[in-house]
C-alpha cells in the first residue's frame, strides 16, 4: 500500500479535523495544559509531533461530565476522535474533532451538546477498551542458570557435570513454549563452559533435553486414537 494520508496533512501547531480524513485515530494522552484564548486547553499525547489535541468546548464539556475537572487524571488515558464534517463555525459546516470512544468508563453515556444558540443535540461516547501489551516470556524460575564464569576457569569439571544433571531435570518442567528463552539467556555460559571442558558435551546434552521435552510434550497434546 502506498500511503497518501500523510500528504495531505495541514500545516499547523495542533491537531486539526483535516489529519483525520483518513479515519478515526485513538491516541493516549501524555500532558495536559491549562492556558488562555479561544482553545485553552492542550492535549498532548503519543507521537503527536508536536501537535496537541485542543478540545473545543463542546468536547471540554465532554471530558469534564465524563472524566471529572482535574486533567492531571487524564494522563494515561486514551481517546478515539475524529472527524466530523457538520460542525458549524460562523453558521458554517467547517468540519472539527469530536470524541467517539474514551476509555475509564463503566458504559456508553450519552449527554446534550449545543449544536446552535437555539439547539441541543444528544451527543453519544462509548467506552475504549484498550489492549495491555504482552509482557515477554521470562525463563522459568524453576530453570536453573548455568553458574559458571565467562572464563569458566574457577569451576571444575564436576560443577559442570552436575550443573547438567540439574538442568536435565529442570528442562524437563518447563513448558514448551519458554524452552527457546530458557536456551537464550544460558548461550553465554553454555560457550564457555564448551570451551573450557571440550569433552563434556553440554550442547548435545541440553538439546537432546529440550527435544525430548518437546516430543513429550507433543505426545501428551495429541488425541487418542478411537
Amino acid at each position: 500500500m502506498i500511503d497518501l494520508r500523510g500528504t495531505i496533512k495541514p500545516k499547523s501547531d495542533q491537531l486539526n479535523a483535516d489529519d483525520l480524513i483518513g479515519g478515526p485515530v485513538t491516541i493516549r494522552i501524555t500532558g495536559v495544559v491549562v492556558g488562555e484564548g479561544e482553545q485553552p486547553v492542550s492535549i498532548s499525547f503519543d507521537g503527536d509531533g508536536g501537535k496537541p489535541f485542543k478540545p473545543g468546548k463542546s468536547m471540554r464539556r465532554v471530558l469534564v461530565n465524563l472524566w471529572g475537572p482535574d486533567g492531571a487524571a487524564y494522563i494515561g488515558r486514551s481517546l478515539t476522535i475524529y472527524r466530523d464534517e457538520q460542525v458549524v463555525f460562523g453558521g458554517v459546516e467547517v468540519g472539527g474533532i469530536r470524541i467517539s470512544h474514551m476509555s475509564h468508563l463503566q458504559r456508553e453515556t450519552t449527554m446534550a451538546l449545543t449544536a446552535t444558540k437555539a439547539k441541543r443535540k444528544p451527543f453519544t461516547v462509548r467506552p475504549l477498551i484498550v489492549e495491555k501489551p504482552a509482557a515477554p516470556p521470562a525463563p522459568p524460575a524453576e530453570a536453573p542458570l548455568l553458574l559458571i564464569g565467562p572464563d569458566a576457569k574457577e569451576y571444575s569439571f564436576k560443577g559442570v557435570e552436575a550443573w547438567l544433571a540439574a538442568a536435565k531435570r529442570a528442562i524437563g518442567k518447563i513448558e514448551p513454549d519458554a524452552l527457546g528463552a530458557w536456551r537464550d539467556a544460558n548461550a553465554v555460559h553454555m560457550d564457555a563452559a564448551a570451551e573450557r571442558f571440550p569433552d563434556v558435551p553440554v550442547f548435545e546434552t541440553i538439546i537432546a533435553a529440550i527435544d525430548h521435552r518437546r516430543e513429550y510434550a507433543e505426545t501428551q497434546t495429541q488425541e487418542p486414537a478411537e
